[in-house]
């Protein structure tokens, strides 16, 4: 699916996040805080996002883990920069709600035993950095 999606730059990633932000009606996709990073929650049906961008350069290509958090900022904290480069947006989609139009960003962590959709809300122009 990533190879047909589009890829964004950096101000089309902002633009994205603008319209998201200029959003007020309530919608379930917000009925949990997901300005950080935070697993898709049971009241957000993942069928009600549908991915319209991605980040993901090359999917046969394993991106780094590396996060990047100049000013101290942690992978869940609100405040951390969106930087395409790096983990975990580098394995993320982009996806717009169905029902209200705002954009997630979302990936999914994978580990020895678990798999764990992983949303972060695309409402804050300002995080979206260039930091290649």
């Amino acid at each position: 699916m990533q190879d047909t999606l589009p890829r964004p730059d950096l101000d089309q990633l902002r633009a994205l996040a603008r319209q998201s932000a200029a959003i007020t009606q309530d919608c379930n996709c917000r009925s949990v805080d997901s300005s950080g990073w935070i697993s898709l929650p049971l009241s957000l049906p993942e069928t009600q996002l549908a991915d319209i961008a991605t980040l993901i350069v090359d999917p046969y290509d394993e991106p780094t883990f590396t996060e990047y958090h100049p000013d101290g900022t942690r992978y869940a904290s609100p405040e951390a920069p969106i930087a395409p480069a790096w983990y975990p947006y580098n394995r993320c989609n982009i996806a717009r709600c169905q029902q209200c139009g705002r954009h997630l960003l979302r990936y999914m962590e994978a580990g020895g035993y678990f798999v764990d959709r992983r949303i972060r809300a695309l409402d804050r122009p300002e995080l979206v950095v260039d930091a290649a």
